[in-house]
């Protein structure tokens, strides 16, 4: 789950880490009452989307007057902002952030993510803030220090001193940055964060070391732990499909294709759109029922991809082990009665129940096309968009 700047520093801010002060506005006049309220004769208008890039794109703007402040906050706000990373339709902005301006000497980059290999967080951190870290990796790696924390010790004092001096924050300000390091570290831990950047971490005119910028998302597996976390979620920021998805416990990804999916686990889910692309197809969706899949679940799955006017022909691709095949089967059938499937739909089975699942389908009296495996499977869903989609 992901949540805008403004919320990451009020959870950062709980842990002792300094950030610039400021408001959040969801309309012009809002945001003017807030630069009255900060005062000062400089201030920052941010953009609140869930992507990076935002001051590329024209959604970060400095303002010296409070009809400046007005000025920006009118262009910004509603604005379809385009960065690397929304892609080329943007998103609209429908939240701003003012803060108040800073003095920045110099700008670094601090991050922490999860290595799943060595079970650890790592800590990553870089003298080049302000741009993008993957950019820096590619053209200038030996500039990226890491550290790679024990869960059990958290971060020392030494690994954050030695890291803050790799990066080059100076030596009179380098215990404010090993206790900003160390308040990132149990912001991350306490709330199971899955990733944490300050980009840019700054050091000011006044040697102070202040997050400038923060980004925060959470591992959805551990929300049940933090409902206040969950309350943050802006629902405007994400695909109504993958909301409606999420509802019914369904890992659901849209893509541009038009062979819908409907797979039981993600790695199997992923070698299915790799076939489908191997014999020529180009799949729709990316869509993970679980193990736990109910003949309901199934027909909401259909549902989903049915919302696509893209979509010529769907491919049912199970190998039932914790989910019995039967089970599948049944939802299968429920769901093409309910939404009065008008694509060919073709259904791969392996596993538990397998030859009861087959039957089910059988006696349906639905016309469903059989596959023996993944690549038969493939091939006929290829095939039957194809002739759908020409009428044949």
């Amino acid at each position: 789950m992901k949540i805008h700047e403004y919320q990451a520093k009020e959870i950062l801010q709980k842990y002792g880490v300094v950030t610039p002060r400021g408001i959040a506005g969801f309309s012009v006049e809002e945001v003017v009452n807030a630069a009255r309220q900060l005062g000062g004769n400089v201030w920052v208008v941010k953009a609140q989307i869930y992507a990076g890039g935002r001051g590329k794109g024209g959604g970060v703007k400095v303002a010296r007057s409070l009809e400046e402040v007005r000025q920006r906050a009118a262009e910004i706000l509603n604005m379809r902002l385009i960065t690397h990373q929304t892609g080329p339709e943007g998103q609209v902005v429908h939240r701003l952030f003012i803060e108040q301006g800073v003095s920045i000497e110099k700008e670094f980059y601090v991050g922490m993510v999860v290595d799943r290999g060595r079970q650890r967080v790592c800590l990553m951190a870089s003298s080049e803030g302000g741009m993008e870290i993957e950019k820096v990796a590619a053209d200038t790696p030996e500039k990226i220090h890491k550290v790679f924390i024990d869960p059990i010790a958290g971060l020392s004092v030494q690994q954050a001193e030695e890291i803050s001096t790799e990066i080059g924050i100076p030596e009179q300000s380098r215990s404010q940055a090993v206790k900003l390091l160390q308040s990132l570290y149990r912001a991350f831990d306490e709330s199971d964060a899955s990733l944490l950047e300050i980009n840019p971490l700054a050091l000011t005119a006044e040697k102070q070391v202040i997050a400038l910028d923060a980004k925060m998302n959470f591992d959805d597996n551990a929300l049940f732990r933090h409902p206040e976390i969950v309350a943050l979620r802006d629902l405007d920021e994400e695909d109504p499909v993958e909301i409606e998805a999420s509802k019914h416990e369904l890992s659901y990804i849209p893509l541009d294709g038009n062979i819908g999916c409907l797979v039981n686990g993600a790695g199997l889910a992923m070698a299915t759109m790799d076939i489908i692309k191997l014999y020529g197809g180009n799949p729709a969706n990316f869509l993970d029922v679980g193990g736990g899949a109910t003949a309901e679940k199934v027909t909401e799955a259909f549902k989903l991809m049915l919302r696509n006017p893209k979509l010529q022909a769907i491919l049912v691709n199970i190998f039932g082990g914790i989910m019995k095949c039967d089970v599948i089967a049944q939802g299968v059938v429920m769901a093409a009665r309910d939404v009065q499937l008008t694509v060919p739909l073709v259904v791969r089975l392996e596993g538990t129940n397998v030859e009861l699942g087959k039957k089910i389908l059988a006696d349906s009296g639905l016309t469903i096309i059989s596959a023996d495996n993944m690549a038969d499977a493939a091939q006929k869903a290829v095939n039957a968009a194809k002739a759908n989609a020409s009428g044949t």
